[in-house]
């Protein structure tokens, strides 16, 4: 069954000078056509099944908060329509559906209300929502006196607690701390595994592919692919990196070619991209001593790199990020390379129990900072492994043994 279906949906925001022109677009969208308008949406089209987690993906002003905006009934569409089956929780911009006046117990019940919960059901939720948004004694003070911090972890709070059917999440939790956002992302994949259709903007592309089984790429207002979400990304990915490449040799007036496809070399992988600047051309993961591993990442270097990163990151099936690192957070500065080099780097580490699964090993060599960097070649799912059964000793994705336990009795 369908919760979500949007046909041809386009939004025009008029630039025209006439107040008059702007109050008939504002009462009736439609009914005022300006060719100076600018075009947030156009014709986007695409269903959403119920049950399903559905990712969005497309750079700053793409139309993607536009998009959830008009799925969430906020804004109306230029034309098209857009239909929505089952109650629907938003969280968009922050605090939009906060009275600043009104305390944080105040505003939960308003929205918990206007979606449709009686006054019963919301005070059997209340003390979740609160213990959830942990901002403490503020949730008796005006939302006025909150943080943006605070704004959001109430925000969430109430939309992932008022049993939806359908939940919209747009880029807010970008504005959250580490420790908040992973409590997020975790109701978001418990919601997920009720059953929940869940409809998830997000710049963390390893997010949307985690949660996410389809995905919608929006650039400029238009779809520009639709599909599987590693497939999606993948090309999303391809595209940035190729435009920020292009955009860089322009401002240095220099001409490198950017080949987001598959580069020349031994080892494969689902997806692969980077600035062509250096081609990996073997990976190989094998046991040494004990539990340890030895990851070998060889690449050939195509044109000078004056800061080389090298790094690799585990995932599991699902897209789920276990652990991963690089030459830079180990603080091992790799020297310039010149183009012609051959060179192999090797990562050793002790491998943990992981849970039982197939796992995937991801290799990288980028040029720059942790901070800022540019791709030159990204191999995905370069190397498969399995775990074997763990006879219940993992509890989550991976185990840790503890070196020693003791008690102290007093």
């Amino acid at each position: 069954m369908i919760a979500i279906e949007a046909r041809g949906l386009s939004k025009n925001y008029p630039l025209s000078d006439s107040q008059w022109a702007r109050f008939r677009q504002a009462i009736a969208p439609g009914a005022v056509r300006s060719e100076r308008g600018l075009w947030a949406l156009r014709d986007v089209t695409f269903t959403v099944e119920k049950g399903e987690a559905f990712g969005v993906v497309g750079a700053n002003g793409s139309g993607k908060s536009t998009l959830l905006q008009i799925v969430a009934g906020i804004l109306r569409p230029t034309s098209g329509a857009v239909e929505v089956h089952g109650r629907l929780s938003a969280l968009l911009e922050l605090g939009s559906g906060f009275a600043p006046e009104f305390t944080g117990r105040q505003n939960v019940f308003l929205n918990a209300s206007i979606l449709g919960l009686t006054r019963n059901e919301i005070e059997a939720q209340f003390e979740t929502i609160e213990r959830f948004a942990a901002i403490g004694d503020f949730i008796d003070q005006p939302i006025r006196t909150y943080s943006t911090g605070m704004v959001l972890r109430l925000a969430f709070a109430v939309a992932a607690h008022v049993d939806p059917e359908i939940l919209i999440v747009d880029e807010a939790l970008a504005v959250g701390d580490i420790a908040f956002r992973q409590r997020c992302m975790r109701r978001i994949h418990e919601l997920r595994a009720y059953g929940t259709t869940i409809l998830f903007v997000s710049h963390d592309t390893g997010d949307v592919k985690a949660l996410c089984e389809r995905c919608l790429w929006l650039e400029n207002g238009a779809v520009r692919a639709i599909g599987q979400a590693d497939d999606v990304v993948a090309g999303y990915l391809s595209a940035m990196i190729s435009r920020e490449s292009a955009r860089e040799s322009k401002a240095r007036m220099q001409h490198v070619v950017a080949r987001p496809t598959e580069i020349a070399g031994e080892v494969s992988g689902s997806h692969r991209y980077g600035n062509g600047n250096v081609a990996i051309t073997g990976a190989d993961l094998r046991t040494s001593a004990g539990q340890g591993v030895i990851l070998s990442v060889s690449f050939q270097v195509k044109a000078q790199v004056l800061s080389p990163i090298a790094g690799f990151l585990l995932r599991n099936a699902k897209g789920e990020t276990i652990f991963g690192s690089n030459t830079a957070r180990e603080n091992y500065p790799m020297p310039a390379m010149e183009a012609g080099e051959v060179n192999t780097i090797e990562f050793h580490w002790v491998m943990p129990e992981l849970a039982a699964g197939q796992y995937f090993v991801s290799v990288a060599v980028s040029e720059g900072t942790l901070e800022h960097f540019d791709v030159c070649d990204y191999v995905e799912d370069a190397i498969a492994l399995t775990a074997a059964d763990d006879g219940g000793r993992v509890r989550g994705y991976l185990h840790l043994p503890c070196q020693s336990i003791s008690i102290h009795r007093t």
